[in-house]
């Protein structure tokens, strides 16, 4: 087998994918404040929002541990090492966690469904960014560091999506400071991403 297809991912590919991200989210924030702190503090408990995530982020992981003989489907497969003897178990397991989260899940759904696809997230980001040259490149590790840590929680303890939901949109100016600083990483990682990361 050989590289994975996270690994033949190029720096500078990764940096106009995150960058795209933050610049329309953080842009929408201030485009349409209102609207968008409405949205994000009824997301939590949005059910059918959780249900389409949830199959996002657990359709992601059954792709990492698919069969070798299902075509473009098996494109994503990697070596798990040592365990990838429960990879046939697992195949059978996250498609029965999906159905079972969906029912019997009733409380911040959406929020854990985010949690697992910023951790399936967060791989590709590294993966690009791991021993590569230009010390610029840490904006992506940072960034998806930051990600991972918040996946975890949002999938251990989701309340702290709520939480933090509210504090961001009880202050416009709060709120409008978070929106720069994303448009402002945003925008380094893009101008990195020209400048610096072509042909890494």
């Amino acid at each position: 087998m050989g590289p994975h297809p996270y690994e033949s991912i190029p720096l500078n590919v990764a940096g106009y994918v995150l960058a795209a991200y933050l610049l329309v989210v953080h842009g929408l924030m201030i485009w349409k404040a209102e609207r968008c702190k409405e949205w994000l503090n009824r997301l939590p408990r949005h059910r059918a929002a959780g249900i389409y995530t949830l199959a996002v982020g657990m359709f992601w992981f059954w792709l990492l541990i698919a069969p070798e003989n299902l075509g473009v489907l098996s494109s994503l497969t990697m070596d798990i090492g040592e365990f990838n003897a429960v990879k046939p178990w697992l195949r059978i397991i996250v498609p029965v966690a999906f159905v079972g989260m969906a029912i019997g899940v009733k409380e911040f759904l959406f929020v854990r469904a985010l949690g697992v696809v910023a951790l399936m997230a967060s791989s590709p980001l590294l993966e690009a960014a791991f021993n590569r040259d230009p010390a610029t490149r840490l904006l992506i590790p940072v960034f998806s560091y930051a990600l991972l840590t918040a996946g975890l929680f949002w999938v251990g303890m989701p309340y702290t999506f709520r939480d933090l939901a509210k504090w961001a949109t009880d202050s416009h100016k709060r709120w409008m400071s978070l929106a720069l600083s994303g448009l402002g990483y945003g925008a380094l990682t893009l101008l990195c991403a020209i400048l610096f990361w072509r042909g890494h």
